[in-house]
């Protein structure tokens, strides 16, 4: 843990990831900042560690884009984060000075502190008590990501009778998509890389490579047909899908828009959901691979090791 720091005249001081001008990884320097100070309805959170999401590098990587989720400069960086409250402001209910918590705080939470409204929710930031049994790098990592997978498989509405196609199962949504989806009773079949499959194989799915003769390779498993797909990537499985005789209505996208079939954000995800897979991974049933680790003096490392998107696993940052 790092110690406090303080100024000439005695203010708190904390470390920030921030961009003073939008773009890549190159742009993101940690500043020492004023502390912030929790006032009425608000907590006050020390971050332990942050999850790194491909929506982060997407939202800061040019004004235009940027500008569409609200974000002008100064900005932070990072949207996911574990910590423990340290400030409880005037009129909060339900929160106490070191009770663990894990969230969202949308483009700010590679900071040591961190500001959230008590009734906030995952497009605000939100603040999430941590089960016992979740370590807080793992805490980490499950908002947007889980919260992704969630608000997509409730599209699908999936049962033991289904077998779901997601293409880009190994990726960060992938993670929790596959395991969620084995949870509700259906069969997993993963698109990925050759390399990937026994990383696949291992979160539960049944894996196929990827690219031209996908179809075909899906026709040759054991196994039923898919009777629901889901795209975390662009359209290729929606097309794969419909191929196969999937039809829309039981088609969901992430990160394309496509007419006739779903589209979900994590923002759709009920208010239960993130408990819900907090309590999977308490009790041993969901698990989140961790690829790699960074201090914040790294944080440029960490980001671009995370947009290669050849990671298996998350990468979080410890501050």
């Amino acid at each position: 843990m790092h110690k406090q720091r303080e100024n000439r005249i005695g203010a708190q001081l904390g470390r920030a990831a921030r961009l003073e001008s939008f773009g890549g990884p190159e742009k993101l320097k940690v500043w020492n900042v004023p502390a912030p100070q929790a006032g009425p309805g608000e907590i006050r959170i020390r971050v332990v560690a942050a999850g790194l999401n491909p929506m982060d590098w997407v939202m800061t990587s040019d004004a235009e884009t940027a500008a569409r989720f609200g974000l002008s400069l100064p900005c932070g960086y990072g949207t996911d984060y574990a910590g423990v409250v340290d400030q409880v402001g005037e009129g909060v209910a339900g929160y106490s000075v070191g009770d663990r918590v894990f969230g969202t705080a949308l483009s700010r939470s590679l900071a040591d502190y961190i500001l959230m409204s008590a009734d906030g929710d995952i497009a605000s930031g939100v603040a999430h008590h941590t089960p016992e049994g979740v370590e807080d790098r793992t805490a980490a990592t499950l908002a947007i990501a889980g919260s992704t997978a969630a608000a997509a498989l409730a599209k699908l509405d999936l049962g033991p009778g289904d077998t779901v196609l997601i293409g880009g199962a190994g990726g960060g949504v992938g993670v929790f998509a596959v395991q969620l989806a084995r949870l509700s009773g259906a069969r997993v079949v993963g698109t990925g890389s050759a390399a990937s499959a026994g990383y696949l194989s291992s979160l539960g799915a049944t894996p196929v490579t990827y690219g031209d003769g996908l179809a075909e390779r899906i026709r040759a498993l054991d196994g039923a047909l898919p009777t629901a797909a889901l795209d975390l990537h662009g359209t290729d499985t929606v097309d794969v899908a419909r191929e196969l005789g999937v039809p829309n209505d039981r088609i969901c996208t992430i990160a394309a828009a496509v007419p006739g079939v779903h589209a979900a954000n994590g923002a759709e995800a009920g208010p239960e959901a993130l408990q819900d897979i907090a309590h999977y991974v308490a009790e041993g049933e969901l698990r989140v691979p961790i690829a790699k680790t960074f201090p914040l003096v790294q944080v440029r490392a960490a980001v671009e090791l995370q947009a290669a998107r050849h990671v298996r696993g998350k990468i979080v940052v410890d501050l």
